[in-house]
């Protein structure tokens, strides 16, 4: 016998036939499924259950019969029934866990202060504008917006993205051209299998950068060229060497606005460079506009895409302005490239999720989304300025990089200090976390540069960035 309980919000399949071919009362048969339910956790403690006479009638069983079944199980502590509260669930007090004989694992270490690069301060999400936007959003939504859609994103958000790309970053694209993705990892690993299908055995790549990234391109089936970098960004020029490696590049990957993880930007004569390299050899550039919104000391520097719209493609994400577990981002893309990158990420996931990007094309075009950049980028430069004077009075050797624009910086200690491997390990027992600039070489490289330390000062929440910024200044001293 069948049934699904939906008296209490929820469904739950009780089948009492086997029971009953072995022999079983209807009572105890239905005793059994209950006690079954509780110990397998299907049914949760707390859960309220329906009342005798429900149950009944969804079992097709006398009312009588499930009152006994509950006075049996609550009295063995399975269920616990009050008057006018009806029957639940007994939260059961778990089992001892059995003692070992063997030595126990060392727990592992805490992170107390976490200064990893590339996150924001998640405490900051804006999650009263939030709601509200997506009230509003899901509110006005069309019907057919909670399809299948295309797999470049929905019409709303895209068309938003346009407007606040061009004119915020210069890019020059329209809805047709942008696709929504989850991540930026995701664009690049759909352009380099674009690129892979047009015959590319290779993508340049700065010699610092983001390994997942570099991972990324190599799982797509291309290997990895890197660039040297100088006070100029990415040397650019090494594009036109003949070597088969970069005759076989299909594209060049660069964060132009702030270069990972160095901070430094791309002059105008290098990207002007790899646009020509892009036109000449039927190449492109794909420009993960890293930190672009970010900037302090300086006028914000224009995306590279709008040199030319048909050999740049632009990456952009709310990970850093908003949230990463938003999974949003998009790309703007070359006339030739949005068919095959499309269809690509049909195979993939067929599309992003919806409600997400109703909701940022709400805040966009509100103009909420403006607002809160704003205010986040007030209160990542009083973070940036609170390092920079900590390190000045508590660790005076440590030279400061990269800190114009974006959330994080690079500390450098001077030759002959302790080494990076040792400084991290240090680090881990102090419970704080942080990455050291060697990690972002794109390959291994038998340079004996002076180690450094790259510290994300935007991922701490605001009560717990004094504490923060005290122990890397204790580690640094003894550096």
């Amino acid at each position: 016998m069948n049934g699904s309980w939906t008296s209490f919000g929820g469904d739950l399949h009780l089948d009492l036939t086997e029971r009953r071919a072995a022999g079983a009362g209807l009572r105890a048969a239905l005793e059994d499924a209950l006690r079954e339910a509780v110990q397998d956790g299907r049914l949760a403690p707390g859960t309220r259950l329906p009342s005798s006479r429900a149950l009944g009638e969804d079992l097709g069983i006398a009312r009588n019969t499930v009152v006994e079944a509950y006075g049996q199980l609550t009295a063995e502590g399975w269920l616990s029934s009050r008057q006018g509260s009806g029957t639940t669930v007994a939260r059961r007090q778990p089992p001892a866990p059995a003692v070992r004989a063997e030595r126990p694992q060392q727990p592992p270490r805490t992170v107390r202060h976490d200064l990893v690069p590339g996150r924001p301060d998640l405490s900051s999400f804006p999650r009263t504008a939030w709601l509200a936007a997506a009230r509003r959003a899901l509110a006005t939504a069309p019907h057919e917006a909670l399809g299948y859609g295309s797999p470049l994103g929905r019409i709303e958000l895209r068309e938003a993205l346009a407007h606040y790309l061009a004119r915020v970053r210069g890019v020059r694209t329209d809805p047709d051209h942008l696709l929504v993705c989850t991540g930026v990892q995701q664009g690049l690993g759909l352009l380099c299998a674009a690129l892979r299908e047009r015959g590319a055995r290779s993508l340049a790549v700065e010699e610092y950068g983001l390994p997942p990234q570099h991972a990324v391109v190599r799982a797509a089936g291309l290997a990895t060229v890197p660039l040297p970098l100088d006070g100029e960004g990415a040397r650019t020029d090494r594009l036109d060497r003949p070597d088969r490696l970069h005759a076989d590049s299909g594209a060049v990957l660069l964060t132009p606005a702030h270069q990972y993880p160095t901070g430094v930007p791309l002059s105008a004569d290098r990207r002007a460079a790899a646009v020509r390299w892009a036109r000449e050899r039927d190449r492109y550039v794909i420009e993960d506009d890293y930190d672009g919104e970010f900037r302090y000391d300086r006028q914000p520097l224009g995306a590279m895409q709008a040199l030319d719209p048909e050999r740049v493609v632009y990456a952009g994400t709310a990970a850093k302005s908003l949230a990463p577990g938003l999974r949003l981002a998009w790309l703007a893309l070359p006339d030739a490239l949005v068919e095959p990158v499309a269809r690509l990420k049909v195979l993939a996931d067929s599309m992003s999720p919806v409600l997400d990007q109703l909701t940022l094309a709400e805040l966009i075009t509100s103009g909420t989304y403006d607002r809160h950049v704003r205010r986040c980028r007030l209160h990542y430069r009083r973070r940036r300025d609170r390092l920079v004077a900590a390190l000045a009075e508590h660790a005076p050797h440590v030279r400061v990089t990269g800190i114009a624009a974006g959330l994080h910086a690079v500390l450098e200690l001077p030759p002959g200090s302790t080494p990076e491997a040792e400084l991290l390990a240090r680090a881990e027992a102090a419970g704080l976390a942080l990455s050291s600039r060697s990690w972002h070489r794109a390959a291994p490289s038998d340079e004996d540069a002076p180690p450094a330390l790259v510290i994300g000062y935007a991922t701490p929440p605001e009560h717990a960035f004094p504490a923060a910024l005290a122990a890397l200044c204790e580690l640094l001293r003894g550096a």
